[in-house]
Order: structure tokens, then sequence, then C-alpha cells
């Protein structure tokens, strides 16, 4: 289902997180214009920010300086004329209405405030201001303040407006206040300003669609500039790689081509005369493993004639014993025990050299472990007695049924067998099978010496040993578990060891139910139970 889900997904997606995983020139573009736009990012912000700042103080100062003009204007109009001429409502008439003039021809609007009383605002009547001004534009932290400041104050604020006013738009804007005192009635009133900053606002925008107009080109140069680099270095790395992998897969004729007299050059240089190496040791080793092989299979073929030779004189001195002198008679007994070990020997090597050459072969028939572990048990029951040792076999109870050359496996079981046998020091060695519906598999337990670190995958080297010191009583050759490997393998199945120094040791082989079967796991475990709960 999962499958099925994903072969629904685009191709983009679907393939995508295996090429980011995979391709490390999209990486570097990718990170390269990440990190591009990071530094594009906080420089553009910069200067916008630096930008703005430079505009609306520019912006502050002109207005502040005008407003502070108007306002001095209309104090010295308010000295000039007769106090008694003009009442409390005609000067305050005089001395807006100039100035309402003056700001719809330079673009600002004019608020004239009540008196100046706490508590008093601009919403609660009383004040005079250009037409179409809604008088919310005047913020009441600024109206607040000049109960308590005589100075000039301004501050950002909002404009809105009820109808148009000529060069003042409703946005964002700057208000400035300066107080005046009437002559008629000696009060302090504020006269506020309002100036657009639309202009600015506008400058700002064509700053900022600037930058990212040059911005979006510009990220656009890097990552090109930066996959063009990259591809310089990718590229022979690349080549490397498919050269690598045809060495791997046994063309070892493959090189790299060389250009140039740069790095990347010289690496192609030394790479090339490594597999030149590479390749001579490689023919010098497998010439060195043909003459092996061949010596192995030739000595293996020439010793057959003679030994039956010799099996045939020693047959006749064995059977004539009774009629020989006692040391004779012994030395007999000896010849037939070493010519049984020899041949053994002779057979594993002819065995051996069969799997070097390819031309084992099986014998595929359904076979049951459980009656293999019994037949087997039968065969080692006289070495079992003795090394005064009992072999126990765990029976699942069901059958363990897998598709297996019969006399192989047997083999196989026999080697494992004898070698707990002859490692158990005289405790039990115990024989587990079981099954699933993907494998069968046996494992041998015994208690004996055990394996020491590393010794696990050394144990199946050909003419290894644990101890070269000790005896060896099962007349084994040291080719057992190697000739058991190669076997399990033929099968395609797994034979593997487990082992602790004195906590004895456990192999366990496990085999495929049907020959065209993978396996990806066993139904019995490697480590044993008692292990696992000691450990």
């Amino acid at each position: 289902m999962s499958n099925g889900w994903r072969d629904r997904l685009p191709p983009v997606l679907r393939h995508g997180p295996t090429f980011w995983r995979r391709s490390v020139q999209a990486r570097v573009v990718v990170s390269t214009m990440l990190l591009s736009a990071l530094v594009v990012g906080v420089v553009g912000a910069f200067l916008i920010h630096q930008t703005r700042d430079g505009l609306l103080n520019s912006r502050v100062d002109a207005v502040v300086q005008e407003a502070e003009g108007e306002t001095e204007t209309a104090r010295q109009q308010l000295a000039a004329a007769p106090p008694l001429d003009l009442d409390e409502s005609a000067q305050q008439q005089a001395l807006v209405e100039p100035i309402i003039a003056r700001g719809s021809s330079r673009g600002f609007a004019v608020v004239l405030s009540p008196p100046i009383a706490e508590g008093v605002r601009l919403a609660d009547g009383g004040a005079k201001f250009t037409e179409g001004l809604d008088l919310a534009s005047v913020p009441e932290s600024l109206q607040a303040r000049f109960e308590s400041v005589s100075s000039t104050a301004w501050t950002y604020t909002d404009i809105k407006t009820t109808a148009e006013i000529s060069g003042l738009p409703a946005g964002p804007g700057v208000v400035v206040g300066s107080q005046v005192r009437l002559p008629a009635d000696n009060r302090t009133y504020t006269l506020y300003y309002l100036y657009s900053l639309d202009e600015q606002q506008r400058t700002l925008a064509l700053v900022s669609r600037a930058m990212l107009v040059a911005g979006v080109p510009l990220l656009l140069l890097v990552a090109g500039l930066t996959w063009l680099v990259t591809r310089q270095v990718v590229t022979p790395i690349r080549m490397a790689r498919r050269v690598a992998e045809r060495l791997a897969a046994g063309q070892l004729q493959e090189r790299l081509r060389v250009r140039g007299e740069d790095d990347l050059a010289r690496l192609a240089t030394s790479f090339n005369q490594m597999a030149s190496n590479l390749q001579k040791q490689i023919r010098q080793l497998e010439e060195l493993s043909r003459l092996q092989r061949r010596f192995v299979s030739d000595v293996s073929h020439e010793l057959r004639t003679p030994i039956t030779t010799v099996r045939m004189a020693s047959d006749v001195i064995h059977d004539a014993r009774p009629f020989l002198d006692p040391v004779t008679g012994r030395a007999a007994e000896l010849l037939q025990k070493e010519l049984d070990r020899f041949e053994t020997l002779l057979a594993d090597l002819l065995e051996i050299s069969r799997f070097d050459a390819g031309a084992a072969v099986l014998e595929a028939e359904d076979v049951d472990l459980v009656d293999v572990a019994r037949r087997v048990v039968d065969m080692t029951s006289a070495l079992a007695a003795q090394r005064d040792t009992r072999v126990i076999v765990h029976d699942p109870g069901v059958p363990c049924v897998a598709e297996a050359d019969v006399r192989r496996v047997e083999r196989i079981v026999r080697n494992l067998v004898t070698n707990a046998i002859d490692h158990a020091e005289s405790r039990d060695v115990e024989i587990f099978v079981g099954a699933d519906s993907q494998s069968a598999a046996i494992a041998v337990r015994d208690h004996g010496i055990g394996l020491g670190p590393g010794e696990s995958a050394m144990v199946f080297n050909r003419f290894w040993r644990a101890d070269p010191a000790r005896a060896r009583t099962s007349g084994g050759t040291g080719l057992g578990l190697s000739i058991s490997l190669e076997d399990t393998h033929l099968h395609g199945g797994w034979l593997q060891a487990w082992g602790r120094p004195g906590e004895g040791a456990q192999f366990r082989l496990t085999l495929p139910r049907h020959l065209t079967s993978q396996l990806r796991h066993s139904p019995l475990p490697l480590v044993p139970d008692d292990a696992r709960e000691t450990a």
C-alpha cells in the first residue's frame, strides 16, 4: 500500500529526497542561494531602514522648521495688532485663517485648539481647523503633552479626512504642535500642523521594489555561478565514482582521463596510479590463488592412486595382526588409523577444490531438519560416549522442512555436532530446531571452552584452530567448518557462530524454505537464551 501511495506522487516529490541526498552540487547551490538570500535580506533590510530613517528625519526637520516659522509669524501678527480692535473669536479667526490658506497651497492642514485646560481635548469641540480634516488625526498623547510643556513637539500620526484636502492625502503623516497666546483673553492656544508622509512612503516603496528587483536576479546569478563552479569540481568526482564502480565490478582496465595540471588533474593521476597498482596486485593474487587451487586439486588427485595402494597394503597388514608380534600389530593399528585421517583430509581437499572450481552442485529435495538432527546424533553417538557427553535434541514438535541437499546438510550438522562434542569438555550438547514461513534453522549449543573476541568470524577460515596446542580427539582436518560454510552458501543460507570464553559456543545454520527465496531473518536466536540472561 505504501508503494502505491508513493507511486501516486509527482516524480519531483518521489525522487526529490534521493536526488538531494546524492547530489553534492544541488546541496551546494541551494545552500549558497539560501545564504546569499539571507545576506541580501539582511543588507536590504538595513539599507531600507537607513533610507527610511533618512527620509523621515529629513521630512521631520523640514516640517518642524516650517511649523515653527508659521507660529512665529502668527505671534508677530498678533503682537502688531491693537489689542482692543478684535474680540477673542475674531482674533482666533484672524490667527488661523491665514495659516489655513497657506497650508492649502503648501500641502499641510492646521488645527487651532481651544484654550489650554487640563483634560480638555479637541474632540470636546471649540477647535478651528482646515475643512475636511478629522480631528482624530491629532493623537491624544500629543494633546496631553501640551498641558505641561510649552515648547514645540511633534509625533507621527495617521491622517484621517472627511473630505478631500488639497495636497494632504489620508495616510501616514507628521503632526507638529506649538503654542501661542492671544492678547484678547491672554490665554494659551495650541496650533497643530499636519504634514503628509505620502511622498516619503512612495519613495521608500520605490527603493524596496528596486532592491527586490535587483536582489532576485542577483540570487539567480549567484546560483548560476555556484553551479558552474561546483560543476568544475563535482564532474571529475562523478567521473571518479563511475570509474571506481567499474573497477569494483571487475573492469580493472578503467582509468580516469587527465586534463591539465591542477589539483584535480593530479588527483586523477594519483587515482590512475592507485588503480594500476591494484590491478597488478589483484592479478598477482588471482594468479597465486589459481596456482594454489590447481596445486591442491592436482595434489589431491595425484595422491588418490598411491593412497589406494597404501590402503590395500595396510589392509593386508592390519588383517594379519593376529600373526604378528605385539609391537608390529600396534604399528599396523596406528597405520590404519592415520590412513583413515589422511583419506578424510584428502576427501576434504577434493571437496574444497570442487568449491574453488565452481563445480559443486545441489541435489535438492524437501528435508526435515528434525530428522537430520536425529540421524547426526546417531552417527556421533560413539564419539559422544567416548567424550562422556550427552547430545540432546530439542524437538519443536512440528516438521521443520526446507528445500536442500540432504547429504550436504547432514555434513554441515555433523561437523557442527562433532566440533561441539570435541569442545564441550564432557558437558551437554544441545541441538535446537525451528522454522517459520520463510526459513528453517538448526542451532548446536555447547557449554565448553567457548570462543574469544573476534574468533566467531575466524572460526570458518581454512585450517584455523582456536587453540593450536589443544589435543584434537575427533580427528578433524581443520576444513570441516570451511566446507560447511561453502555448503551453506550453496543453499543461499547463513552459517553463523557465537561464543564467549568459558560459556561455550553456539553455531546456527539457517536455510530458506525454498532455494529461490532470500533470507531476511532466522527463526532461532544466534545468542542463546541462557547467555542473554547472564549477560
